[in-house]
């Protein structure tokens, strides 16, 4: 963004100075070019060059037998031959972090190296020495610098010298111009600049503290940069440097108030102090200045409101008060005086107030000189008014992420400078206005997450030949071109989620040839993807076509860093992949086949980090070939036809996410898992058997979710769980596990404390960790919320002994599940203390006892469930107990609402003692009392719930295959 990159500007006063350099170069160099250099100063300029290291041959003209005034980068005197100036800077500069190979090589091949020879101390005419965007990685500044007694001008920035500053550099007594910027200078000793004739001193990224210098030039100074250094506070002998026109202190740790000092500069016309941790309101001092041009106080931690006294910097042309997110309340009005103010950056606060009546205010000053206005992320309400389209100069507007409402207006076609545009995130409304069709400067367009309405035509994008970036995702719009419509513009980046683009797949996107990220999901579009957009010439970084209906099979993605096709009809085998992908998302289509190809591919895979092929239709076994997956975090091979066992390579991928529930795979879970980094195991409905492995808890910092549900586990739960500190969710339910509950279950200390937690588990690119959970009764899915479920299910098992107390203080659990066990003994009454409890299954085990009182405090029970145990005695009065049917408390003898059974004296005691023993008589009637009761709960017990409840049934049948599978081994062992 235009303004959220503003730098700090030298002072127009000195540019003139600054512009003498080049012109005093050129004219040496054109006039002396009939002179020949002076013998002496030439062998010191060759004995200079054989210490260096020139990687590139930079130097190749400085032979000798040549005139070095010819040479490159040396410039002589016209009238006496003198090397007047020595200008070696590399005139490559550095790439872009993500440039390719060829171009770092390149640069590091023009950067000079080696040492600095003392043999330019013969250079006694030297007055500008630039060594700048070099490479002396190895040597100190060297303390012969101060001796060039002549010198003006010397620049050394980034040439990467080390060790401490010369302390005789501060003796340069004509020395008007210094940069030591971008070196690792260290500050052991404080250095004084005693220069009586210093302008310009600039210290940038060097690493300095407080006591590393100090600076005695208060007749001279006017350019002053300690930016990107560790000052802590302001160094107070700034503050006697009072002909300062430029102060650049950004990023640097200053904290507290801002001090009232900086309005004694009179002269000062650029302040930067952003970057930093000021904690106090804006000082009025500051609002003093009215020599100032530029003030950025961005990044800091200012709070309160904006003085009216702003209005008094009558010259300020840049003022920047962003990502302070703590100054709040309605701007003055005296914002009207700024009439020079060019770029304004108020976004990341808490501005409130109309946006109308900031554009009033603006407007009756600096209509004709207003260019980039920024307030995004603030508190800003009201409409959009005609006054917008009065500021004709405007070329950047951004009033993202506020409460702006009402049409945009469409005076904003008369906007005829501007070149970006982003109202997202609003509650605009109304149709896309004709007019922005006018914007023929237009590069950047983005009005996502707006309530636009509306039919967008042809039109409205007629004149826009420069666009870039397309960002309208989520609104209400409807996108009908002619079928040979062919667009204006070459966008780089659109995202069109939720427009109306279909039926067909547009066509007009065939002449998008710099398109790097497109997502049109969700865009009502049931076409086959067409033969032409598969072999675009772009290659795509992303590209997200999901949530819509295309068909066909896809042979070839040429995307380098993100795809997601998920939740369409694509069918066929998987498709091959550029080598470089990242997120790799195809779930809920048809894709079939096997993995093989995709898996074991050696070009493929090597910098995956997601990989959703979940709900498709792949088969056989998942292939032992991981070993080079490195990168890879997230596996998701859930809901498809994969048999087999889990491969012992997948193991040594550090996998964070690994989910292969519902499928049909076997075996035992190989050890090699161990040495992942899972948060997520999910390997629920399968067919795996032997022990819950001890080694699932050694990852003590990490698991939050295990999912072993439906599956053929026996044995005990190990202890190790218990280790589990980040353990959300434990699902153990419908397999064979045996033993009592762990004790030790209070250790999960997740399920026990709400600070613990994260509320989400994003993944990006809008992806969340899911997962399928059974919690109150039904299986649902869930995703961004997941981080807020706590679940523990060992439901349909064979656990025995008692509920274990110490379960209770599991106080931030929401759902538990105990129902189907062998579990006895009285129901723990600090379960009451569980006050989360959304879900509680107790059903179809042996307990006995009553019905804690203390679960009357269970407010948010929404399923209960405590049938066909041994209880007794009354139910609980609670709002939540008696809201459940009568079904959740049947197969006891419990009395009081919402049973229909009383708990008076007389009947209730009556029942109880005739379902013990008290006489004879009862004993015979007991006993055909019993006989049918038997029966009733026999039936309703056992088989109706087999009937009816398909996993009981699954569970009951396995279980007779275990039984049968021991007998079989048993007699097969008596009969030898």
């Amino acid at each position: 963004m235009a303004i959220a990159t503003m730098t700090t500007p030298l002072p127009i006063s000195f540019f003139p100075f600054l512009l003498l350099i080049p012109a005093i170069c050129f004219t040496i160099c054109h006039a002396n070019s009939n002179l020949l250099c002076i013998p002496s100063e030439r062998e010191a300029l060759l004995k200079f060059k054989n210490d260096l290291i020139d990687p590139s041959n930079r130097l190749s003209s400085w032979v000798e037998g040549r005139d070095c005034c010819e040479w490159i980068g040396v410039f002589c005197q016209n009238s006496t031959g003198n090397v007047h100036q020595l200008h070696l800077a590399s005139p490559l500069s550095a790439p872009d972090f993500d440039a390719p190979p060829a171009e770092w090589e390149a640069y590091y091949n023009s950067l000079l190296g080696g040492k600095v020879n003392p043999s330019l101390l013969e250079l006694k005419h030297l007055s500008s020495l630039d060594l700048s965007n070099n490479n002396f990685s190895s040597i100190q500044i060297p303390k012969f610098f101060g001796l060039l007694e002549s010198l003006t001008y010397l620049n050394l920035s980034r040439a990467r010298f080390q060790g401490a500053i010369p302390h005789n550099l501060g003796n340069l007594s004509k020395l008007q111009y210094l940069d030591l910027g971008g070196n690792y200078l260290d500050d052991l000793e404080q250095v004084t600049f005693k220069l009586p004739s210093l302008l310009e001193l600039h210290l940038s990224g060097c690493g300095l503290h407080p006591s590393s210098i100090s600076v005695n030039s208060s007749k001279s100074l006017v350019i002053l940069d300690l930016s990107w250094n560790r000052f802590s506070p302001v160094p107070k002998w700034i503050f006697s440097l009072h002909g300062l026109v430029s102060i650049d202190l950004r990023f640097n740790y200053l904290e507290g108030p801002i001090p009232d000092y900086f309005g004694n500069f009179s002269f000062l016309e650029v302040l930067d102090l952003s970057g930093n941790s000021f904690e106090s309101s804006i000082p009025n001092s500051l609002y003093s200045l009215n020599r100032l041009q530029f003030l950025s106080l961005r990044g800091n931690q200012l709070q309160g409101t904006i003085s009216s006294a702003i209005g008094n910097l009558s010259s300020i042309t840049h003022l920047d008060f962003s990502y302070n997110y703590m100054l709040e309340g309605r701007l003055p009005t005296s914002l009207e005086y700024l009439c020079k103010l060019k770029e304004m950056d108020l976004s990341y606060n808490k501005i409130e107030g109309g946006i109308s009546e900031i554009l009033q205010s603006l407007s009756r000053c600096c209509l004709g000189s207003l260019e980039s206005l920024d307030m995004s992320n603030n508190q800003l309400s009201g409409h959009l008014t005609y006054l917008l389209g009065q500021f004709k100069n405007l070329s950047y507007l951004s009033l993202a992420q506020n409460k702006i409402s009402g049409p945009i207006p469409s005076s904003i076609g008369e906007l005829s400078s501007l070149k970006f545009f982003d109202v997202s995130e609003n509650q605009l409304n109304g149709t896309f206005p004709l007019s922005f069709g006018q914007l023929e400067s237009l590069e950047t367009l983005d009005f996502m997450n707006n309530l636009l309405e509306g039919v967008v035509l042809e039109t409205h994008f007629s004149n826009l030949t420069r666009l870039t970036t397309l960002t309208a995702s989520h609104n209400r719009l409807r996108f009908e071109p002619n079928s040979s419509w062919i667009p204006p513009f070459q966008c780089e980046i659109m995202e069109l989620v939720d427009w109306h683009l279909g039926p067909k797949f547009p066509q007009w996107l065939m002449f998008q040839k710099k398109l790097f990220v497109l997502d049109i999901s969700d865009a009502g579009i049931s076409d086959v993807v067409p033969t032409w957009f598969l072999n675009l010439p772009t290659q795509f970084e992303y590209l997200n076509l999901s949530f819509n209906q295309l068909t066909g099979g896809i042979s070839y993605l040429n995307v380098r860093d993100i795809v997601d096709l998920r939740s369409n009809q694509f069918r066929g085998p998987l498709p091959r992949v550029f080598r470089n992908l990242r997120h790799l998302i195809l779930s809920n289509n048809s894709f079939s086949g096997s993995l093989f190809e995709l898996v074991c591919n050696s070009s493929s895979g090597e910098l995956m980090e997601v990989l959703y092929i979940d709900k498709n239709l792949i088969s056989g076994e998942i292939p032992d070939c991981w070993n080079h997956w490195q990168d890879l975090g997230l596996l998701d091979l859930g809901s498809n036809n994969l048999t087999g066992k889990i491969p012992p390579s997948l193991g040594h991928v550090n996998l964070t996410v690994l989910n292969l529930r519902n499928n049909s795979m076997f075996g035992e879970l190989p050890s090699t898992l161990q040495n992942s980094s899972l948060t997520v195991l999910d390997l629920s409905e399968n067919h795996f058997n032997g022990s819950v492995p001890a080694w699932i808890g050694d990852n003590s910092s990490l698991l939050r979710i295990i999912s072993l549900r439906s599956n053929n586990f026996d044995g005990h739960i190990p202890h190790k769980i218990c280790d589990l500190l980040n353990l959300l969710i434990l699902d153990l339910a419908h397999n064979n596990i045996s033993g009592t509950i762990p004790k030790c279950f209070r250790k999960l200390y997740s399920m026990a404390n709400r600070n613990y937690r994260e509320n989400y588990m994003y993944v990006s690119g809008g992806l969340y960790l899911s997962a399928l959970l059974v919690l109150k009764g039904r299986q649902d899915e869930y995703g961004p919320t997941l981080g807020l479920v706590t679940s523990i299910d060992l439901s349909t098992n064979s656990l025995t002994g008692e509920i274990p107390k110490e379960i209770g203080r599991l106080v931030e659990l929401r759902s538990l599940n105990l129902s189907g066990n062998l579990l006895t003994g009285n129901i723990p009454d600090n379960i009451g203390n569980m006050k989360l409890m959304e879900s509680l299954d107790l059903s179809m085990n042996r307990l006995n006892g009553e019905i804690p009182l203390s679960f009357s405090n269970l407010n948010f029970l929404n399923h209960f469930n405590v049938s066909y145990n041994n209880l007794t005695g009354q139910i609980p009065t609670s709002t939540q107990l008696q809201s459940f049917e009568n079904f959740s408390y049947m197969g006891n003898h419990l009395c009081g609402p919402p049973l229909t059974k009383n708990c008076s004296t007389k009947d209730f005691s009556t029942e109880v003692e005739n379902n013990g023993s008290s006489g004879e008589g009862s004993k015979v009637n007991g006993l055909y009392v019993s006989i049918v009761l038997g029966f009733v709960m026999g039936f309703w017990g056992v088989v109706a719930p087999l009937f009816f409840i398909r996993p009981w049934r699954h569970a009951y049948y396995r279980k007779l295959d275990h039984i049968g599978a021991k007998l079989y081994v048993f007699w097969a062992t008596m009969d030898m």
